[in-house]
């Protein structure tokens, strides 16, 4: 059984007989379809290629955003936590202040208290010996029953207040505990001696809270020359005044005197 040539064959055959340049055309546009078709692909896998990184640095990017939303979210809760503290902590030391105010004022208007104690019981004391002066009329009794009160109240203003009164009187001057009212220049006493006392001066602990009014006696000798010495001081002064008016005076005629 004889073969039939396939058409296909036939037909390239027939082209190629008819014209010798027809395969080298076809080969042409064979590699012109295959060169097509690689750059398409080229292309596509350069379209791709792009696509993914656009999507990776799109990721990239939504995650950057991602973060930064939750660092400011982070802050603003830190901010607000600290701002209430703030809020809190201020509130609390207004608090504090009031208190202190309050309790400073409450001090001051209270500090006397139990001074004003020991001085009431004081108060019953002188009211009990005048209700006992109105009955009996003894002048004597009342005196002593003074001088007791007087004698157990500076007893206790020491023993619980420290406030002591001291006497002055037979004790040399001192301007930090006494106040000289008069002065007597007897010459008796080598130094200022306080030889009356006036009024009792006062000790709160180791300070003076009253001065006492004293009368000193001023040591004669001493206080003439005091005196003496102020006399000669005046009339040095005014001497050297008048020196140095005289010595202006001659100064003055001085150049005159050279022009002339």
């Amino acid at each position: 059984m004889s073969k039939q040539p396939d058409k296909a064959t036939e037909t390239e055959t027939a082209v190629s007989s008819a014209d010798p340049n027809a395969g080298e055309a076809g080969q042409d546009t064979q590699q012109l379809g295959s060169e097509s078709e690689a750059e398409a692909g080229f292309e596509a896998a350069e379209q791709s290629t792009t696509a993914q990184e656009r999507t990776a640095e799109q990721s990239a990017e939504e995650s950057r955003l991602a973060e930064l939303e939750a660092r400011i979210s982070e802050l603003e809760q830190e901010n607000s936590e600290l701002k209430e503290r703030y809020l809190r902590k201020q509130a609390d030391f207004e608090n504090y202040r009031k208190r202190m105010q309050r309790e400073k004022e409450e001090f001051g208007a209270y500090a006397t208290k139990q001074l004003l104690l020991d001085l009431v019981q004081v108060i019953d004391d002188f009211e009990r010996a005048i209700e006992s002066a109105k009955d009996s009329r003894d002048f004597d009794s009342f005196y002593e029953g003074i001088v007791l009160i007087e004698k157990q109240m500076t007893s206790m203003l020491e023993r619980k207040w420290g406030l002591q009164r001291f006497d002055s009187e037979g004790e040399e001057f001192d301007p930090q505990k006494h106040e000289a009212v008069t002065a007597d220049q007897n010459g008796e006493h080598p130094e200022p001696v306080v030889i009356e006392d006036y009024q009792k001066g006062y000790m709160l602990h180791d300070r003076v809270l009253r001065s006492a009014k004293v009368k000193v006696s001023m040591p004669g000798a001493q206080a003439g020359g005091a005196g003496g010495d102020e006399s000669s001081a005046e009339q040095n002064s005014e001497q050297n005044s008048e020196e140095q008016n005289g010595s202006g005076g001659a100064g003055d005629r001085g150049p005159s005197d050279s022009n002339n």
